[in-house]
C-alpha cells in the first residue's frame, strides 16, 4: 500500500476530517476521525508533511504530531480559501488544505512553543482587562453625567471625583453603588499592575528580549509579545516578510501594468502592530532635535507624508529591524551621527 506523503487535517473540537496523498498525488486517506483517536493515526503514519490551518488548538496539535517525526506546517485560512473546491465542508477544506501545504510558494504561520504560548497568554488577558477598566470608566461617567456630575478624561481625574462625591452632589444609593464601581475599578487596576510585573519578569529572564527592547520605539511589552510571534525568525525569508505579516505594508490592487498601492493591509496581529505604531509616534516626537541620520529621515518624511504615515513607516522599519536581530542573533546598533 502506498503511503501517505502529505496530509491536510481540518480541525475542530471533536471531530477532525483527515485527506491524505501519497507522491502521485493518488488519495490514499480520506476520513472523519474523533479527537480520541487522532494522535494514534497520525503516530502509525511514516513521517510525512502535515498541513493546518492556523486557528484554535493549531499550535498545541503541531507539537503533538512534530514528536512522531512529522513535518508540521500551519497555514493561514486566507491562503487556503483558495483551494477550497465547490461547497464548504469539512472534506473539502481538509483537501484544499492538503493541496495549499504542498504549493512551494506557500507562506506559513510559524509553530509557537510553550513558552510562546505563555507569553502570549499574559498579553491577552492584560488586553482584556485594560478594555474592561477602559468599558467601566466610561459606565462611571455616563451614570454620573445622568446626575450632573461631569468628569473630565482620565483614570486621576475619575479616581479623585469619586473620592469626593457626597450626597450633596447625588442621592446616597448612587453613591452606594459609585463606591462599589470604584473599588472594582481598583481591583481591575490591581490585576493588570500583576501582569505587568509577569511581563517584566519574563523581559528580565529573556536576552533576546532586550536585544529586541535596544531598538528606538521597542519597550518591553512590544519586546515579549514580538518575541511569542517571530519565534527565531527562520519562518520568514526577510525582514518585509514578517512587516507584510503583521500588515504593516501597503495594500496593492495592481493590473494591466500599473501599479496602485493604498492603505496597509492591517493583516495579521492587531495587538501587536499596535504597539509597534504608538511606539513609532513617541519615537518620531522626540526626533526633532536629533541630528542622527535616523532622526533626519524621520524628520524628513514628517515633511513630505505626516505623522501618521511617518509612525506607520518607523514601525515597518522597526519590525524589519527585529527580524535581522532575533534570525542573526545579534544586537542593535545606533545609526552614526550626520556630520
Amino acid at each position: 500500500m502506498k503511503e501517505v506523503t502529505v496530509l491536510g487535517i481540518d480541525l475542530a473540537k471533536n471531530s477532525f476530517q483527515l485527506h491524505g496523498v501519497s507522491d502521485e498525488g493518488e488519495v490514499i486517506l480520506k476520513k472523519a476521525v474523533s479527537r480520541s483517536k487522532l494522535s494514534s493515526i497520525i503516530a502509525n503514519l511514516q513521517p510525512c508533511l502535515i498541513g493546518m490551518e492556523a486557528c484554535s488548538g493549531a499550535n498545541y496539535w503541531a507539537r503533538e504530531f512534530q514528536k512522531y517525526g512529522h513535518n508540521v506546517k500551519l497555514i493561514s485560512p486566507q491562503f487556503v480559501k483558495p483551494y477550497v473546491k465547490s461547497n464548504k465542508n469539512d472534506a473539502n477544506d481538509a483537501e484544499a488544505i492538503c493541496e495549499a501545504v504542498s504549493r512551494p510558494s506557500m507562506r506559513f504561520v510559524p509553530i509557537k512553543t510553550l513558552e510562546q504560548q505563555d507569553i502570549q497568554s499574559i498579553h491577552r488577558i492584560r488586553s482584556r482587562l485594560v478594555k474592561e477598566k477602559t468599558a467601566l470608566m466610561n459606565s462611571i461617567r455616563g451614570l454620573l453625567h445622568e446626575y450632573g456630575v461631569s468628569i473630565p478624561q482620565g483614570v486621576s481625574s475619575l479616581r479623585k471625583k469619586l473620592i469626593e462625591l457626597s450626597e450633596a452632589e447625588i442621592t446616597s444609593t448612587t453613591l452606594f453603588m459609585c463606591k462599589d464601581l470604584y473599588e472594582e475599578l481598583l481591583e481591575k487596576e490591581e490585576k493588570i499592575k500583576r501582569y505587568d510585573h509577569k511581563i517584566d519578569e519574563i523581559f528580565a529572564s529573556n536576552e533576546m528580549c532586550k536585544k529586541i527592547e535596544s531598538v528606538p520605539g521597542v519597550g518591553k511589552k512590544t519586546a515579549t509579545i514580538i518575541l511569542s510571534a517571530l519565534g527565531d525568525g527562520s519562518e520568514f525569508k526577510n525582514g518585509r516578510e514578517f512587516a507584510a505579516y503583521l500588515g504593516l505594508v501597503p495594500r496593492q490592487s495592481s493590473t494591466g501594468g500599473k501599479a496602485k498601492l493604498l492603505g496597509i493591509s492591517k493583516r495579521g496581529d492587531k495587538y501587536i502592530r499596535s504597539l509597534l505604531v504608538h511606539g513609532a509616534r513617541s519615537v518620531s516626537i522626540y526626533s526633532v532635535n536629533k541630528s542622527d541620520k535616523r532622526s533626519r529621515w524621520i524628520e524628513d518624511l514628517k515633511e513630505r507624508k505626516g505623522m501618521n504615515k511617518t509612525a506607520v513607516a518607523i514601525a515597518n522599519k522597526n519590525a524589519r529591524v527585529i527580524w535581522a536581530l532575533v534570525k542573526n542573533n545579534t544586537e542593535y546598533k545606533e545609526t552614526i551621527k550626520a556630520a
